[in-house]
């Protein structure tokens, strides 16, 4: 009959001879896989990409803008969420605006009741029409107890003055009516940032949304002021972008076998590679200076992506900006992490359950050489 110690040794062994040689196996693909990497990247020129025709060309091509040779953008497209600067130089409201329940109207008719010598101030206050006249909570402009209400809410300018002639003649013979709006502002002015929603419109106040995405500056420009030349007379406004929040480009960091990291970085125009880099608190521990690149989308569909590739120790020790390029929106900026942290990394995926159950196997022996100890010592 085997003894504890015996039937640990046997499992251990059984247990060790199959991990060993998944351990070997697994150095060597690891190798051999990292090799071949190496490999494909020299004759290809780009890092973790299959050698293509259509992919090599694009990365060997020497016209890509950089930190002496940037290129401007083309003209801004708004896009959901940017951030709209909207001012309207004026507020006046057009002719044909309605007027509404508590503005006020300055009317003014002459050949009205004529006042006698004799006349009270009170009672030649209310026989004269010259003055501001609020339209009231019920819709009506109250001309005093001599001439009683006019039905006005909600009518525009040149309605008011005909209904308030035609009131008048029922009263007066052949009056002369001139109504005017002392205040031709609207009640609300256009002025500060706006965003543009996910339906791709911007929102005006009471003045409803206009559909801004898709269009440039100036486009935008012209579509708000013909939506607004319903509200306001001859509008004119300004509009600029406060905040670009719509074209990106991102900066991913491999993690060494234990995942990725993406940063979204909006894109101004102007950054270069270290830009981006210094926008992420540099280079990650794991990081590969080696292995860096730039891969960039195709403005056709189906068509290969452009991949540059980064001299990191040229540009950040050499101050050389030949691979210092010029980052676009869309750009996508991979570090890639040393192959030797993700070997060990994978490695250690591999072993750690190995390590738990011999853990656990270690710990077994020892107990039951604990056991087998206290009953030798009772037995004498």
């Amino acid at each position: 009959m085997r003894s504890a110690h015996q039937v640990c040794s046997v499992s251990l062994r059984t247990l060790i001879a199959p991990a060993v040689v998944c351990l070997t196996a697994f150095s060597l693909s690891g190798c051999v896989s990292v090799a071949t990497s190496d490999a494909m990247c020299q004759s290809s020129g780009m890092h973790g990409q299959p050698c293509n025709a259509g992919m090599c060309a694009l990365a060997g091509q020497n016209d890509a803008p950089r930190e002496l040779r940037k290129v401007s953008l083309p003209e801004y497209v708004i896009e959901p969420p940017d951030v709209l600067l909207i001012e309207t130089v004026n507020n006046i409201r057009p002719a044909t605006a309605p007027v509404h329940v508590g503005e006020a109207l300055l009317v003014q008719v002459n050949r009205t009741i004529p006042l006698s010598q004799v006349e009270e101030s009170v009672s030649a206050q209310f026989k004269t029409i010259n003055g501001l006249y609020t339209i009231g909570s019920d819709g009506y402009l109250n001309l005093g107890p001599e001439y009683g209400k006019v039905l006005v809410a909600d009518l525009p300018l040149a309605v008011i003055q005909e209904r308030v002639d035609t009131h008048l003649r029922h009263v007066l013979t052949n009056p002369q009516v001139l109504v005017t709006l002392p205040a031709p502002q609207n009640k609300q002015f256009i002025a500060g940032p706006h965003l543009v929603r996910p339906d791709g419109t911007v929102g005006l106040g009471i003045y409803g949304g206009v559909y801004v995405t898709g269009l440039t500056l100036q486009q935008a420009k012209v579509q708000v002021e013909q939506h607004l030349s319903q509200y306001i007379y001859r509008p004119e406004v300004s509009l600029d972008v406060l905040a670009y929040n719509s074209k990106v480009y991102y900066v991913i960091t491999d993690g060494g076998g234990a995942g990725e990291q993406v940063y979204r970085i909006p894109a101004t125009g102007n950054e270069t590679i270290l830009d981006a880099i210094a926008g992420i608190n540099g280079l990650p521990a794991v990081a590969s200076k080696g292995s860096i690149w730039i891969a960039r989308p195709s403005p056709n569909h189906g068509s290969p992506d452009q991949v540059l590739t980064v001299d990191w120790n040229a540009i950040a020790q050499g101050a050389q900006t030949g691979t210092n390029y010029q980052v676009l929106p869309g750009d996508r900026i991979y570090v890639k992490a040393s192959p030797l942290i993700v070997f060990d990394t994978k490695l250690g995926k591999l072993t750690a359950p190995f390590e738990r159950l011999f853990g656990f196997t270690i710990l077994g022996n020892g107990m039951v050489r604990s056991l087998q100890g206290k009953t030798t010592s009772q037995s004498f």
